[in-house]
């Protein structure tokens, strides 16, 4: 072994559904230089030791996407992460194919679930069809206009974000993260003509089981930043057609109640929430509720200097927060 290598052990999720009943994880071991790539030495196990080693992978550059994997838990580009960093966080590098896709083989995933998702939301600009483009002319836009698409143009649909999101996981009503960030891409497009449609559309299909969990956004290899494109789609939903579904009456409820008092009033954002009707079918959960914590049944006491919060949610009315970073 060179004083420029290390040894680095690589457990690698191994399947085949014509010959295996479950998966296994197979070992292999390399002598590489600690910014050997993970996607080089997959290729390097398939070229020289195990040529039945199934994988996707196209420009090797972090373009295309192709090589999405988890590694050590978290999804990411293959062709983007060392094994230097990796063997000394973890101390070995296990390789796993995506999560919340099936698998085909190995580390290949049936990727129909991500792309049924991404065409539900009609990646494409509407036009009015009185108001053609004009042909062979470009349509010049402002940098203000430039600016509101954030960092949606840099996607490389590469599912990373698909992988890691636990509402995709819980839900197969969510389009997922890069859908929905696809989405903002158009809502904000000045060439679009379906804007409100869009945010009709979105709001009672998925756009509120996002869980706000930021996953998505550690995941992504190109900061698009996912979740702050659907915190701006929900708050643009809501600006077009008010509280209409559980998730924005519970987000609208919750600020009022902040604004209110400065406190929580839990009763009363039950109600704002599912409505009095809706509200009877809860009422057996919130008896064991009340019984367990009955200062909840209770009004609360409007905190002192009440109107520094309503200073506060003055501020972010008047304008939208500023991006991190």
């Amino acid at each position: 072994m060179s004083a420029a290598t290390v040894p680095a052990a690589f457990e690698v999720y191994r399947f085949d559904p014509a010959h295996d009943k479950t998966p296994r994880y197979q070992r292999y071991t390399l002598d590489l230089s600690p910014h050997t790539v993970v996607l080089t030495a997959l290729l390097r196990i398939r070229a020289e030791v195990d040529p039945s080693l199934t994988l996707r992978y196209s420009c090797r550059s972090a373009i295309c996407g192709s090589c999405a994997m988890q590694i050590n838990s978290k999804s990411r580009l293959a062709c983007e992460a060392h094994v230097g960093p990796e063997m000394a966080r973890h101390g070995r590098i296990v390789v796993e194919p995506m999560r919340n896709q099936p698998v085909l083989r190995d580390l290949v995933v049936d990727q129909t679930p991500f792309w049924q998702q991404y065409d539900r939301i009609e990646p494409h600009l509407k036009l009015d069809p009185a108001r053609p483009m004009p042909e062979g002319k470009v349509t010049a836009m402002t940098p203000e206009e430039v600016n509101r698409f954030r960092e949606t143009p840099r996607c490389i649909a590469c599912a990373a974000c698909y992988s890691a999101c636990p509402a995709v996981e819980a839900d197969a009503g969510f389009p997922g993260p890069m859908a929905l960030a696809k989405l903002y891409r158009f809502v904000v497009d000045p060439r679009d003509q379906a804007h409100q449609d869009r945010l009709l559309r979105i709001q009672p299909n998925g756009l509120w089981l996002c869980l706000r969990c930021h996953l998505c956004t550690e995941a992504c290899p190109k900061d698009v930043r996912p979740s702050e494109r659907i915190r701006d789609l929900k708050e643009m939903a809501i600006a077009a057609e008010g509280a209409t579904e559980l998730g924005s009456r519970h987000a609208v409820g919750f600020k009022e109640n902040i604004v209110d008092r400065g406190l929580l009033n839990e009763m009363r954002l039950v109600r704002q929430t599912y409505g009095t009707v809706g509200m009877l079918g809860q009422v057996g959960q919130g008896l064991k509720i009340v019984r367990k914590k009955p200062e909840i049944a209770r009004k609360p006491a409007r905190i002192a200097d009440l109107e520094e919060v309503e200073k506060i949610y003055e501020a972010l009315d008047r304008s939208p927060p500023k991006e991190e970073g």
